[in-house]
């Protein structure tokens, strides 16, 4: 094989390649051994088909095949021969190929920009520190015991009213008829919540135990079988109990069954749960005056092609008057995605960072942790789909990058309360007007600007 560099210009480079026809050959002769074992042709036993017959019937084929391998594993060995880093996907101009012939090629490589990070050490960024204040601590706590208000029996000759527990039987029918969960066993609904479907809780006030109670109610749109969307359909519903809410102590009992010591150890837990959710938004803040300064101090010369990719991942959702309404946007944010990518990457290799599997499966346990009910749907999730722990374990490796950048500046400690973060977080969040047509991440960081994610292997 002989590698030329044909040319170079900017980022781009062209190699020119010639496989000789004699290794061609030898990579044909190898494949019709290889398919004589398994061929199967009338007139011939098993593994004895003659290798003239089978490139006579499948000859093109082979040669495809063959040529297809080569151009992957030569395109490979050039690439690392020459050391060229890629970016996005090389392009292959056949110039000479034919059974009996060399194969000529050329291979257009867009490759990444060699980066030079300028010094951290005068960058400056803001470090919050939450005090989350007693009344903001109470007012959760008061709202976790209602979210687990407990419930007594009423007489069997009191009604049902809003608050109260009401458990039942249902039978359904649309327009008299049966259908697929037309039936439920021992429902449970606290009357005013309307968790059921639009209505129905107004009409079970005032029932009694053991009475039976017709209700009209209308089907979700959203309804699995659309022949069943919006319909109208009668429930005839046996009361098999009706409850009142207890008067919800918030003591050491109460605590106990929250799974804590106590009321005070309950309070510190809500404290902190109250304190990461602000924290988490907050950093990204401090993580975004960092990415300024860090985007605002380098000047990299970004391939078209990867500029190119990175919009047509953030617009795949949008109708295509708002991508060009958008364009120009659209392609600034795209270059600052990258661009603070490359420099992150770079420094993240710089000082030898990488992220072990023993990080990501303890990342995943904790959103585990942090998902209660839904543990195994987490855990499945990442099983089912290895591009999903990749892109966490970019995510770790991308934040490890932060943590050391912050290691390294000046970060100015800020003091606030609970009222002034909110007032920070939300001026953070409020979009730019050219953002708003920008599909929307599920990432707490908000979107302008913002590195491209990393994959660190």
């Amino acid at each position: 094989m002989k590698i030329e560099i044909k040319s170079k210009k900017g980022l781009r480079t062209i190699l020119s390649i010639i496989v000789d026809k004699k290794s061609i050959q030898a990579k044909m002769d190898e494949k019709l051994s290889n398919m004589q074992k398994e061929v199967a042709l009338k007139g011939f036993r098993p593994g004895k088909v003659p290798p003239a017959v089978i490139k006579s019937q499948f000859g093109k084929s082979i040669y495809g095949e063959v040529v297809d391998k080569i151009l992957r594993d030569t395109s490979s060995k050039a690439i690392d021969e020459k050391k060229l880093k890629v970016a996005g996907q090389p392009k292959i101009d056949l110039k000479q190929f034919g059974e009996g012939k060399d194969l000529n090629y050329e291979l257009q490589i867009d490759c990444l920009p060699n980066v030079s990070l300028k010094s951290f050490d005068n960058f400056k960024a803001t470090d919050f520190k939450v005090k989350i204040e007693d009344k903001i601590i109470d007012g959760k706590l008061k709202e976790i015991s209602e979210q687990n208000k407990q419930f007594e029996d009423k007489n069997d000759n009191e009604k049902s009213i809003t608050g109260d527990q009401v458990t039942f039987d249902y039978s359904a029918t649309v327009d008299g008829n049966k259908f697929d969960g037309s039936e439920g066993k021992g429902v449970q609904l606290e009357l005013g919540k309307d968790l059921f479907l639009k209505g129905f809780d107004s009409q079970l006030v005032g029932v009694k135990k053991s009475e039976t109670k017709m209700i009209n109610a209308v089907l979700p749109a959203t309804h699995p079988k659309k022949e069943l969307a919006n319909k109208k359909t009668k429930f005839e519903c046996k009361i098999l109990n009706v409850k009142k809410s207890k008067e919800s102590k918030i003591d050491d009992n109460f605590a106990k069954m929250m799974g804590t010591k106590d009321v005070k150890d309950l309070k510190t837990l809500i404290e902190k749960q109250i304190s990461s959710q602000y924290s988490q938004a907050l950093n990204s803040i401090t993580k975004k005056e960092i990415l300024d300064q860090i985007e605002k101090n380098h000047e990299v010369n970004l391939p078209q092609n990867l500029i190119d990719q990175e919009i047509l991942i953030m617009t795949k959702n949008l109708k295509s008057e708002d991508k060009e309404k958008h364009k120009v946007n659209n392609e600034k944010l795209a270059k600052s995605r990258i661009k603070l990518g490359l420099l992150l990457n770079e420094y993240g290799e710089k000082n030898n960072l990488k992220v072990s599997d023993e990080e990501v499966r303890a990342e995943i346990q904790k959103q585990i942790k942090g998902m209660p009910g839904q543990e195994k749907m987490v855990l499945e999730y990442y099983q089912k789909n290895p591009n999903a722990s990749q892109s966490l374990k970019g995510s770790i490796y991308e934040e490890k990058i932060i943590e050391l950048i912050k290691s390294k500046i000046k970060l100015v400690t800020k003091n606030i309360d609970s009222k002034e973060a909110e007032k920070i977080i939300s001026e953070f969040n409020k979009p730019d007007l050219d953002d708003i047509k920008i599909s929307k991440t599920k990432s707490p960081d908000k979107n302008k600007p913002k590195s491209k994610k990393i994959s660190k292997k």
